[in-house]
């Protein structure tokens, strides 16, 4: 509203902007009346023609109602005479629709009167035809027949198509009883009538397919058992009836193919009763070589069965070539790589003839192996010859999975003896040669195997795979070196028995590289079996205990490792021990034992860094510090007195430890984990750089100096500290009985200032002066004033082992390396 009210004025003032303008609002004013009335004017006209309009609609409306009934009128008189229309031709087509279904049922008669005569003619015919055995003839005219009789369907019921069907069927049981004596006295004339014969089975063979489906099975299977008969009679006898005649067997369905190549023909292609015969061969022969080890009172001779069973395979093969689209083994091609050396078709007796004696692994003949899985069923018959024979082999091939142990068993035998152990290998790959010789005989065997079977055998040959590796990680694990020669090396200083040692460490990593291999190639091994394996056995195939055996050898071994550097470093820390540190006058350059356990770790760290990969050298790190470092702080527990010189020359010892500790990695060449392993030194040496503060702070302080560095310290160690700063026990009952009783009061904190800067500190820091011994003053009043108290590091810093300490700092600012400058730079 207040916009229109701001346009109305808007306009207002437009069309008067001055007060002169005012006087044209009369005349504004009658000229907007005018148009007013000519507006009223026109919507009265609009009204007045809208209300004539209505009148005019109900007007039209009304007439198109009345225009609506006079037509359904008129449709009603069309309809009426329609009607009348209809009646009228029904009338006049009565007669007419009565003639033309008398003309449909003769018609109907006289066809099928027609037929029936023809019928009964092709019945005669078909009987003269039989009794002449005229086949060929007589096939087509039992379709025809067929067809005709097809036609009296719907008068089964009547007598005489009952006389003729039986008549027919009895002509049908005629021509059967001729073909199948036709056909059963085949073979038994000279070549001339044979020749006749065969053309007259050739169409015999046409009214069989004429017959009923299943004349021509019974004559098939009829002809195959004749055929049968023999071979059954033949191989059923004590003399064949032997499981190394199994190839004779072979031979002898094979001749009787050949032979009977003209009886083949005259059979119809379709029927493949050449297949159908070998189908039945196969199934006999099953039964009677079960039966055969069902007979055997002991377990069969290996050379024998496998021959056995390699024949009966290549047979199958043969007639799944002949009758299928041929057939190949299936063989991962991880084994193929590995076995380029092995002909996959070598025969049994050559395999016998490998077992008996050691298993040459340089040895075979390099064939093309195929990787096709074919389908071997011939189109429509649904029946494959793969294992219809061999698989009764099955449950008796244990003998063969026994002889591939003990021979596997003596090939490993023979590989460890023969083994170098790492010693002048010329190896390139760091790991022990017989691990890879192990696993080309175990996918020899395997290949072998698969050229046979893929069923519960190959499981059990898996199996024995699994017990072979283990025997070899027994193996490895016994040659791990024993332990030990390093103290005599390090004691007398013998050069033979430190290469020795060498030797062992090399030997260490060798094994723990081969445990790595082995645990790897294991699972493929695995993930091979397990894609050859039939499809039900595949779950079974799992090689895990196996891999954490070799896993638990990696594990042994790098802890040896470790074990071996602790022996010789134990020898030096021993050394450490035998130092006079009470008695020691001044601070020199790092201690001899110190430059020992440098030349230690610089003698076997770059070794082990090249032969262990990252992820094991990382280990041996990470249990070497763990081992080193409290190994060192509980040495100083064995030492004797401990004068401030001694303590402050051991200071110096452990800076100069902790250095050669941080420096590993880098001697190893690799320094993947090398922030978190000097983090993890730096903890535990710190440790021992605590113990020596508080062995170099005074009498009076030691107690809160000791809670302050060491707050997770037992008072058994505060003991020893106080022995080893050579109070006499009255003193120390003293100090550990204050110790004891304000022991909850001292404050728990662990030092933040790195030990080289508080050892640096020593020369400017004041002398505190000396603690009250009451209750009260045993608290330590701030953290600032107990490290202030440690950094100290004694009353001690007038003496001249102490300037002689300080001189030397200032000297190591000129140098550019040794101990003294790296502890000037911490």
């Amino acid at each position: 509203m207040e916009e229109k009210a701001s346009n109305t004025m808007d306009y207002i003032n437009h069309m008067f902007p001055t007060e002169a303008s005012l006087s044209g609002v009369g005349p504004l004013m009658q000229k907007i009346h005018s148009e007013i009335r000519v507006v009223d004017a026109e919507i009265l006209a609009a009204v007045r023609q809208q209300s004539n309009s209505g009148t005019k609609a109900k007007a039209d409306l009304a007439a198109a109602t009345h225009a609506v009934e006079e037509l359904m009128h008129k449709v009603r008189e069309i309809k009426t005479k329609a009607e009348q229309s209809e009646t009228m031709v029904q009338e006049i087509c009565r007669d007419i629709k009565n003639l033309d279904c008398a003309k449909k049922h003769i018609t109907t008669t006289i066809t099928t009167l027609h037929r029936l005569t023809m019928l009964v003619s092709a019945i005669e015919q078909l009987q003269v035809m039989a009794s002449k055995r005229k086949y060929k003839e007589a096939a087509a005219q039992v379709e025809a027949v067929n067809q005709l009789c097809s036609h009296f369907d719907a008068y089964r019921d009547i007598p005489k198509i009952i006389e003729l069907r039986d008549k027919f069927n009895n002509i049908k049981q005629i021509l059967k009883s001729h073909v199948l004596s036709d056909f059963s006295s085949l073979g038994t004339g000279n070549d001339g009538e044979e020749n006749n014969l065969l053309q007259q089975l050739s169409d015999a063979c046409l009214v069989v397919d004429a017959l009923e489906p299943s004349v021509r099975e019974e004559l098939v299977n009829n002809f195959c058992n004749r055929e049968l008969i023999s071979y059954q009679q033949i191989f059923e006898g004590a003399e064949l009836a032997k499981l190394d005649k199994t190839e004779r067997r072979y031979a002898w369905v094979k001749r009787r193919l050949r032979t009977n190549e003209e009886i083949w023909k005259t059979f119809p292609a379709s029927w493949c009763v050449d297949y159908l015969m070998c189908i039945q061969f196969c199934k006999l022969t099953r039964t009677q070589l079960m039966q055969i080890f069902q007979n055997l009172k002991e377990k069969p001779d290996v050379g024998t069965l496998l021959l056995a069973l390699q024949r009966t395979i290549e047979f199958e093969e043969e007639l799944a070539e002949k009758f299928g689209n041929g057939h190949t083994k299936k063989v991962t091609s991880d084994v193929e790589e590995s076995d380029k050396g092995e002909n996959s078709n070598q025969l049994v007796m050559d395999i016998r003839r490998k077992y008996e004696k050691k298993l040459d692994t340089r040895q075979g003949n390099q064939d093309d192996d195929k990787d096709a899985n074919k389908d071997l069923s011939i189109p429509g018959a649904g029946f494959n010859f793969c294992g219809i024979i061999s698989s009764c082999f099955e449950p008796h091939l244990m003998v063969y999975v026994e002889l591939e142990e003990r021979t596997l068993m003596g090939s490993l035998e023979k590989l460890v003896q023969d083994e170098t152990w790492g010693m002048d290998d010329g190896s390139q790959t760091n790991i022990l040669s017989s691990s890879m010789q192990v696993f080309l005989i175990i996918r020899r065997s395997l290949k072998r195997c698969c050229a046979m079977t893929k069923n519960q055998t190959l499981l059990n040959l898996f199996k024995v795979f699994q017990r072979i590796l283990r025997a070899y990680a027994t193996k490895l694990l016994m040659k791990l070196p024993k332990g030990g020669m390093g103290i005599v090396a390090t004691s007398t200083g013998m050069d033979g028995h430190i290469k020795t040692y060498d030797k062992d460490e090399r030997l260490i990593c060798y094994i723990v590289n081969t445990a790595e291999y082995c645990h790897k190639t294991a699972g493929e091994l695995a993930d091979n079996v397990s894609k050859i394996i039939d499809s039900h056995l595949t779950d079974a195939v799992d090689i895990s205990e196996v891999q954490d055996e070799f896993s638990a050898v990696i594990t042994k071994a790098l802890v040896r490792l470790v074990h071996d550097v602790e022996i010789k470093a134990d020898i030096e820390m021993a050394a450490m021990t035998r130092v006079p540190w009470g008695t020691l006058e001044s601070v020199g350059d790092q201690s001899e034992y110190v430059n020992n356990i440098n030349k230690i770790l610089t003698s076997s760290i770059p070794t082990l860094g090249s032969l262990l990969s990252p992820v094991y050298f990382q280990f041996f790190l990470d249990k070497l510090a763990s081992s080193l470092g409290p190994r060192f702080y509980l040495n100083i527990f064995k030492c004797k007195q401990i004068s401030e010189t001694g303590a402050q020359q051991m200071l110096l010892d452990t800076q100069a430890v902790k250095t050669i500790l941080l420096d590993i990695p880098s001697l190893g060449r690799q320094t993947a984990g090398a922030a978190s392993y000097a983090k993890f030194v730096s903890r535990e040496m710190s440790k021992a750089e605590a113990l020596l503060k508080v062995i170099l702070s005074p009498i009076d302080s030691v107690a809160d100096t000791y809670a302050a560095l060491l707050p997770k310290g037992t008072p058994s160690e505060f003991q020893r500290i106080l022995e080893l700063k050579g109070l006499k026990k009255a003193d120390q009952q003293t100090i550990l009985n204050d110790f004891k009783k304000r022991g909850a009061g001292i404050p728990k904190f662990i030092p933040e200032t790195p030990v080289a800067t508080q050892a640096v500190h020593v020369a400017v820091t004041p002398v505190p002066p000396p603690m009250v011994s009451t209750p009260s003053a045993a608290v330590i009043a701030s953290r600032e004033d107990v490290l202030t108290r440690a950094a100290a590091l004694g009353r001690g810093a007038a003496t001249t082992g102490f300037k002689r300490f300080l001189a030397l700092t200032e000297a190591a600012k000129d140098r550019k390396d040794g101990p003294f400058r790296k502890l000037f730079n911490a």
